[in-house]
């Protein structure tokens, strides 16, 4: 039996590290074998990937060089992590996913999103989450929270964190978007709230898709 493919999306500073791995291990508890992986990240050639886009550099990639680095790290992730995973009947629980692409260089970066389905399409090979959980917060939380994270362990912020204030009202526009034209697979979810309800919502949610 195929395993499930769950995704966690949304803006910077939702929390989605910490609930990706707190679920995971409430899957284990359920008796599940769960697979965590990241976008861009998960193999050795995507984490070499995950460098080039999300740190400074005095020649950053313009945006179609940016997508298409994404769209890379995609295909070998899905290849080599994801799709043996779900054949061998485990679950995938994944930190971003091709929703990020186009919420990020779609309306963020004001790429044709049909445009990038298509692509994500090629590189996936069709390949759909059961799940996509968006955690939701405003511009003015996520700075907070981006600001105190940098503070505290004396992280300055990567290229795309440090985007304008502009950006990521897009940003977090396009996720809302996206989760309204596919209401059967998006949940969203008020990360704003502390990280225990967060996860509580998160458990309830993937309850509809437990078997």
């Amino acid at each position: 039996m195929r395993g499930k493919f769950i995704t966690f999306e949304g803006p910077e500073g939702g929390g989605k590290s910490t609930q990706v791995q707190t679920l995971a291990e409430w899957l284990r508890k359920q008796g599940k074998k769960v697979v965590v992986t990241r976008e861009p990240g998960g193999t050795r050639m995507s984490e070499l990937i995950r460098a080039l886009v999300r740190d400074e550099m005095e020649d950053p990639p313009v945006t179609r060089c940016e997508v298409l680095l994404f769209l890379a790290a995609r295909a070998q992730v899905v290849s080599q992590v994801i799709r043996p995973a779900l054949a061998r009947g485990e679950w995938v629980v994944c930190d971003r996913f091709a929703d990020s692409t186009f919420a990020y260089q779609g309306y963020g970066r004001g790429i044709d999103v049909q445009l990038l389905k298509n692509f994500n399409d090629f590189v996936t090979e069709g390949l759909v989450p059961d799940l996509t959980i968006l955690l939701d917060v405003p511009p003015e939380v996520s700075r907070t929270r981006l600001a105190a994270r940098q503070a505290s362990t004396s992280d300055t912020g990567d290229r795309i964190e440090a985007a304008g204030e502009m950006f990521h009202r897009r940003l977090r526009e396009g996720f809302l978007d996206l989760a309204k034209a596919e209401p059967k697979r998006f949940t969203v979810i008020d990360a704003s709230k502390s990280i225990d309800k967060v996860a509580a919502a998160v458990q309830k949610t993937v309850q509809r898709i437990l078997s």
